[in-house]
């Protein structure tokens, strides 16, 4: 099979994604709401080594970036992860993939918007109410729902200017404060360090890229531009988280303890106002990755349904747009639910080990293709080789309770497999 076989022909989604806006599908993809907050656990858990963590991780989880910079170069269709596993080991490793993937983004979704909702409510308190929230629900993804359907460009647009509302303001904090701020001599004491733990979670802050690799399809040029995208993504955010953190360092001195340490590190340089504006900071981020979702997510289900794995309807585009508009409607109201029922609370710790078991699939993936033209990785097998441990570690940290969630998705994955495949056969 041909690298770009999906089972479902030639691409028909438009291909207007450059590489600029590839580049911020991912890096709004792994720049979500966590740094905001993250700052103070990794303080808690690593004390003075915490100023190692974020550039230590960036340099972990490059591996893995490498096995997607590698099979990225080697495939123009869309699905991302699904398309790359499905050309490769067949239509059912590619759906489950592809399932594995849209419940994860789904659950993440959901959950950042009601933070984003947690975080407008500094503003109007009554916003989480059980009267406001499912208005505020409807509001927000209603919209970025007709933005998605009716104007892919103008999705793109706003999510240029809210990349660029939400990095250039933290750089700014970054600059400031390394700049006028002195180097602390030491971290307040903590009684009792994890310093694996902070690896952990500062490894997952890094994660998230996947939502620029769905879109392929679209990208003008992604054999060229989705690689390159994802070396700069992984550099900008390295930059930041570790830019962010030393200042938190240096103008917190009880950072262990501080809830919201870069809207607290914005008062410290500019007072109330830099409050404000953080906080604001925070919804542009928030509401970013939740675009970034809403844009690539969808995609997933239309090449599902493309390639016969999903009912029909969910193939279909909109003659003005060209845009998937069933599937986009389907995330948008799973989104809801899972939103104003809080119900996608319990899901969210399958997110982990959905995401590690793609990693690993494509890393199988990439061993199986490299007779395919496209970007080699030096070392042989010693780069899959290290993304492959550090998989295996992550997967390790996993609870048991997110390892049956996970098998249970996929087992009911496997069922809509099985029901679609009957009635195309029938």
């Amino acid at each position: 099979m041909k690298p770009d076989s999906g089972g479902g022909g030639e691409e028909q989604l438009p291909r207007h994604l450059t590489f600029g806006a590839v580049l911020f599908l991912m890096l709004n993809g792994i720049v979500g709401a966590g740094i905001f907050g993250m700052p103070q656990d990794v303080s808690r858990l690593a004390g003075d080594a915490g100023v190692w963590m974020f550039p230590l991780c960036a340099f972990l989880i490059l591996p893995i970036i490498l096995v997607f910079v590698s099979l990225g170069s080697r495939f123009s269709g869309t699905g991302g992860p699904m398309l790359y596993v499905g050309s490769t080991f067949g239509r059912f490793a590619g759906f489950q993939t592809g399932w594995a993937f849209y419940v994860a983004r789904l659950t993440a979704y959901a959950a950042n918007i009601n933070l984003l909702l947690t975080t407008l409510a500094w503003f109007w308190p009554e916003l989480t109410g059980n009267v406001f929230k499912p208005a505020a629900l409807l509001v927000i993804i209603g919209s970025l729902t007709l933005l998605n359907v009716r104007s892919p460009r103008g999705t793109i647009s706003t999510l240029g200017f809210l990349t660029f509302a939400k990095f250039l303001p933290l750089f700014g904090i970054v600059g400031v404060g390394l700049l006028i701020m002195p180097a602390p001599e030491s971290l307040q004491a903590q009684p009792e360090l994890d310093v694996g733990a902070a690896m952990l979670l500062v490894i997952y802050a890094y994660v998230g890229f996947e939502s620029g690799l769905v879109p392929g399809g679209e990208s003008q040029v992604p054999k060229r531009d989705i690689p390159n995208a994802l070396l700069i993504a992984l550099f900008i955010s390295a930059v930041l988280y570790t830019g962010l953190y030393l200042v938190c360092v240096r103008l917190l001195p009880d950072l262990a303890a501080t809830s919201q340490p870069v809207v607290a590190a914005g008062e410290v340089l500019f007072g109330p106002v830099g409050a404000v504006i953080l906080t604001a900071v925070v919804a542009a981020s928030v509401l970013g990755n939740l675009m970034a979702s809403q844009f690539s997510t969808p995609r997933v289900t239309w090449r599902m349904a493309r390639d016969g794995q999903l009912p029909p309807v969910l193939a279909r585009l909109d003659p003005r747009s060209a845009m998937p508009t069933v599937s986009i409607a389907l995330f948008a109201a799973m989104a809801f639910l899972l939103g104003a029922s809080g119900s996608f609370v319990w899901l969210a710790s399958i997110s982990v080990v959905a995401r590690v078991l793609i990693y690993l699939a494509c890393i199988a993936t990439l061993q199986r293709m490299r007779d395919v033209d496209g970007i080699n990785l030096p070392g042989g097998f010693l780069v899959p080789a290290i993304a492959i441990t550090l998989c295996l570690y992550l997967l390790a940290q996993a609870s048991l309770t997110a390892w049956l969630t996970t098998a249970g998705l996929l087992l009911a994955g496997s069922l809509l497999w099985v029901l679609a495949r009957n009635k195309s056969l029938a």
